[in-house]
């Protein structure tokens, strides 16, 4: 995965380009990387680690491409580097609390702020609280508030997992959007799957939304268990089979969506309830099996 930099502005997309960008033929940074000779290749570990500490995850990543010496320093995703740099983008609570209690590496931990839920690119009527990770829906009569992912893919695999910690109300809707789907509108709706640039778990009914139209009810099963506040839902997304899948506990519910389009695609969720707030916690790519 790629390792996009910032953390508090608009949304992109990760994908090959944003890949090439970090590793272009005519970068002072690629030239070096053939090999670890130099000054470069012969500072102390514990000397580098210093110097790495105080810098900002772009910096890092750069840093990682100049020769195989510092790539192995920055490999180790539990250093002092890393650690630092979580300390000072991370909120405290974020780092106390339990969000972030299914990420064991502190890389990790800074790669789920980046693509945590925007506080720009989302309903007016929403806003990220101070951890970071949890959309806070303020109490707005008579419409639907969503908010998309700060990043979204292209390709690759991609898991996340969100979860709501006040009540649904009468729609709560987790899953996909591009840029161009809306993140806010007037009434009570599933705005997530009301158009074709979006899909949507409506967790209340269960019911799979894409293009204004119910696709059937998820999971596929007799008396399917409602969603219970606090219940983490793991969201998978596959850009190279075009799927999005969905896993509650430990138990894989199945795959709710086939044929994606071969577009930038963002976590996003959407919510009606006054004062309920979603958390959501990028995890990286799934494990199989």
């Amino acid at each position: 995965m790629s390792g996009a930099a910032g953390g508090g502005g608009g949304s992109s997309c990760q994908g090959a380009a944003a890949a090439a960008s970090c590793s272009s033929a005519g970068s002072p940074y690629a030239a070096a990387a053939g090999g670890g000779a130099g000054v470069a290749g012969r500072l102390p570990a514990r000397v580098l680690e210093h110097v790495f500490s105080y810098l900002e995850m772009s910096d890092l990543m750069r840093c990682a491409l100049v020769c195989w010496h510092w790539n192995n320093i920055l490999a180790d995703e539990n250093s002092e580097v890393w650690r630092s740099l979580c300390s000072r983008s991370l909120s405290e609570e974020a780092l106390r609390s339990d969000i972030l209690c299914n990420l064991p590496t502190y890389r990790g931990k800074l790669k789920a702020f980046q693509h945590a839920l925007s506080s720009h690119d989302c309903s007016r009527n929403v806003y990220v609280k101070k951890n970071g990770f949890t959309l806070h829906r303020n109490p707005i009569a008579q419409s639907t508030d969503g908010a998309r992912g700060k990043i979204g893919f292209s390709e690759g695999r991609h898991a996340w997992e969100i979860w709501w910690e006040g009540p649904l109300g009468t729609v709560a809707v987790i899953g996909l959007a591009t840029k161009r789907a809306a993140m806010q509108c007037q009434g009570y709706v599933a705005l997530l799957g009301s158009d074709d640039q979006s899909w949507g778990w409506n967790l209340v009914d269960n019911n799979l939304l894409h293009n204004g139209e119910v696709n059937g009810n998820f999971p596929q099963c007799n008396n399917a268990p409602k969603y219970q506040i606090g219940e983490r839902i793991r969201v998978i997304l596959d850009m190279d089979d075009k799927t999005l899948a969905f896993e509650r506990g430990f138990e894989f519910l199945g795959i709710a969506f086939r044929g994606l389009p071969k577009a930038c695609l963002f976590p996003a969720v959407s919510a009606v309830y006054g004062n309920t707030e979603v958390t959501m916690v990028y995890l990286g790519k799934p494990l199989d099996g």
